[in-house]
């Protein structure tokens, strides 16, 4: 199964709460900040709603 490797890029200060717990949620804290989570639906929407914060790759 493909992974995703995200990236915090932007500040959550001046951003909605639901983005904010969002990002907490996917285990970003602060600009550049790295995780790698499995490639599943729930991930993926929970990037596109803070896509303007983060940089997304797909890794093996």
């Amino acid at each position: 199964m493909a992974r995703l490797k995200v990236t915090q890029t932007r500040s959550t200060i001046g951003g909605k709460r639901n983005q904010r717990e969002t990002l907490r949620s996917l285990g970003l804290k602060r600009i550049g900040d790295i995780v790698v989570k499995e490639d599943r639906p729930e991930i993926r929407g929970m990037v596109h709603t803070v896509r303007h914060l983060v940089a997304v790759e797909e890794v093996d």
